[in-house]
């Protein structure tokens, strides 16, 4: 099983009319539709696809057709730009599966250093029991394909403010981040804050 992660950037004010046609290019398409979502704090007129595959070979064939469309995912006159990537889900984590979380979501995307995947892996399965006691993770996942090795971790909060005193407390109570992080795993770190759209299955 592979996740698709695929990131879209559209023109100002072109997301209303883009996102009728995205849908109706998700649905036709292979690969379950897992999630639509549009950024509501961070990097503007963004959206975020995820869809599952049986196999990361199936994954690059769905990136190369749309590499090769002249309209790919039939929002090509609206989108800056559009990246896809392959992403294995941390081997002790569920499956994701479609139903209301949110309606926010807290996605922090991370470039590791090379040689710290496995380390990093051990240490979530550690600690990550007593954080989820806290609020629940949707996902984690690294990437087996384009940026690696990049690692994603998605938080799915009813408010902000609920976010704002889940995060604050698990650290103050130093159950999180797991330990031995930190500068000596990442090279980078991007967080960005997404809301569902009416048509993805994960809300």
């Amino acid at each position: 099983m592979a996740y698709d992660v695929t990131i879209i950037s559209l023109r100002p004010g072109t997301m209303p009319r883009a996102l009728p046609r995205l849908k109706d290019s998700l649905t036709a398409g292979t690969g379950q539709l897992l999630a639509c979502w549009t950024t509501d704090i961070g990097t503007l007129n963004q959206i975020m696809v995820i869809r599952r595959f049986d196999s990361a070979e199936a994954a690059a064939k769905e990136r190369e057709a749309a590499v090769m469309s002249a309209d790919p995912l039939g929002i090509g006159e609206f989108a800056i730009s559009l990246t896809s990537d392959t992403y294995a889900p941390l081997p002790f984590l569920p499956p994701l599966q479609p139903g209301t979380y949110g309606p926010f979501f807290e996605v922090r995307t991370y470039l590791l250093k090379p040689g710290v995947v496995t380390g990093n892996i051990e240490r979530w399965q550690k600690a990550l029991p007593k954080r989820i006691e806290r609020s629940p993770l949707l996902t984690a996942m690294n990437s087996v394909s384009g940026l690696t090795p990049q690692f994603i971790h998605i938080w799915p909060y009813k408010s902000m403010d609920e976010r704002y005193s889940v995060r604050t407390n698990a650290v103050k109570d130093g159950i999180w981040p797991p330990p031995g992080g930190g500068e000596a795993t990442l090279l980078h770190q991007k967080n960005d804050i997404y809301v569902p759209t009416e048509f993805s299955p994960i809300k």
